[in-house]
């Protein structure tokens, strides 16, 4: 399998692979995994991350409090925390082990073999970081949706909605996934330049007017 722009495809992935990682930690200390408006107060929204409650007040003040204990967490935040912490630290060692693959990059280059081992270690990590971004935030968004529609639960009770965190994680989660993706792609294949494609054009034209030119009489 031939692919003309392979260090192309390369970096591509490696962008979409840095910006899904940086968009995973952004989406593991932002407290807006689910937000919470008081009809009895609409001045403040409150707001849970996975490591701090606050309530945003109308303003323009926000107060934060740390959680005192990672036990006392409910099950899908204790879990969702390990999980993005995982995620992160994932995606950096991918980021490292991929970037001394790439074609672009000078170093190693009698050493190909190491370098595509390097570009698939890499993109597994970035499925990997991708899929653990998206499992935790999916749960809280599953766990919210569930305690929602309670019909246990009072219709004067207020309940928690979807957060901001949530779709930054989606996003992180998939930007991942493809990056990986696109690393992975370009490691069965061979590169070849443009200018190797017109002089290869070039050669055969030219066997063409030889075999020409011995056929006449």
């Amino acid at each position: 399998m031939a692919l003309v722009y392979r260090p192309t495809v390369q970096l591509s992935g490696i962008l979409f692979s840095l910006l899904g990682w940086v968009l995973s930690c952004l989406t593991t200390y932002l407290p807006q995994w689910k937000n919470l408006n008081l009809e009895l107060n609409e001045l403040e929204i409150w707001t849970m991350g996975l490591w701090q409650a606050c309530v945003v007040q109308e303003e323009g003040g926000m107060q934060c409090k740390d959680f005192d204990s990672f036990l006392a967490l409910p099950p899908e935040l204790r879990i969702s925390r390990i999980l993005m912490v995982f995620s992160n630290g994932s995606g950096l060692l991918g980021l490292l082990l991929s970037g001394f693959g790439l074609d672009c990059l000078k170093i190693g280059e009698r050493q190909q073999e190491q370098k595509k081992r390097l570009l698939l270690f890499g993109g597994t990590l970035f499925w990997i970081s991708g899929i653990t971004a998206i499992v935790p935030v999916s749960w809280v968004a599953h766990s919210t949706v569930q305690e929602f529609w309670d019909e246990n639960i009072p219709d004067i009770v207020p309940r928690w909605d979807f957060g901001e965190a949530l779709f930054v994680g989606w996003l992180a989660g998939f930007c991942l996934i493809l990056g990986g993706s696109l690393l992975n792609c370009t490691i069965c294949s061979t590169e070849v330049h443009p200018s190797s494609v017109h002089y290869a054009a070039a050669e055969q034209q030219d066997q063409c007017q030889h075999l020409e030119t011995e056929t006449r009489p």
